[in-house]
C-alpha cells in the first residue's frame, strides 16, 4: 500500500535534484509496470504549461500494464505568506482499491540571494487511506527520497527544517 508514497518521494527527489541547478522542470512522470518494471517519461514542449497538460493527459490516460505513477510538474503554490515555487506531485495507483494523493513540495529558486533551498512536503489530498496512515505515507515518502541516491543528496544538503 505505501509503494505508491514511496515512488512519489523518489520522483519528487528527482524533481528537485532537476531545479536545483537550473530555471524549470520539464514535467516527468514516474512508473511501476504490474511486472515490477520502472520506466520515467518526460513531456517537453515549446511551452512548459502544454508540456504538464500533455503529462496531465498521461496521466488520466491511466495506461495499460501500469500498477502505478506519479507526475511531477513545477507551479507556485498559494500559501498565506504569498506565492512560492514548489514541484507539484500527483500519485495515482491503478488497482481494484484505487489510491492517489497530492503534495506539494516548496522550494527555494537557486537564482535568490539565499539560495536553493526546499522545505517540507505538504501532503494535500489523499484518497484511499486511513488516518492512521500518515505517518507511515511519510516515512515511506522520504525511504523514496533516499532510494535516489544523487537527488536525496542534493535534497537533504538544502533541506531547511521549516515550512515554506
Amino acid at each position: 500500500m505505501y509503494e505508491i508514497a514511496e515512488l512519489a518521494g523518489f520522483c519528487a527527489a528527482h524533481g528537485i535534484w532537476s531545479v536545483s541547478d537550473s530555471d524549470v522542470l520539464i514535467p516527468l512522470i514516474g512508473y511501476v509496470h504490474a511486472d515490477g518494471t520502472k520506466g520515467m517519461e518526460r513531456f517537453l514542449d515549446d511551452d512548459v504549461a502544454d508540456s504538464a497538460v500533455a503529462a496531465e493527459e498521461r496521466l488520466a490516460d491511466s495506461p495499460v500494464g501500469w500498477l502505478r505513477a506519479v507526475l511531477v510538474v513545477d507551479a507556485y503554490l498559494h500559501l498565506d505568506r504569498g506565492r512560492t515555487d514548489a514541484l507539484m506531485i500527483k500519485a495515482v495507483e491503478f488497482s481494484l482499491n484505487p489510491r492517489s494523493m497530492r503534495i506539494a513540495v516548496p522550494y527555494r529558486h537557486h537564482s535568490t540571494a539565499e539560495g536553493f533551498a526546499v522545505y517540507r512536503p505538504k501532503f494535500m489530498e489523499a484518497h484511499g487511506f486511513g488516518d492512521s496512515d500518515f505517518d507511515t505515507l511519510g516515512a515511506a515518502f522520504y525511504a523514496g527520497v533516499d532510494s535516489h541516491e544523487k537527488a536525496a543528496a542534493v535534497w537533504n544538503a538544502h533541506l531547511l527544517n521549516e515550512s515554506a
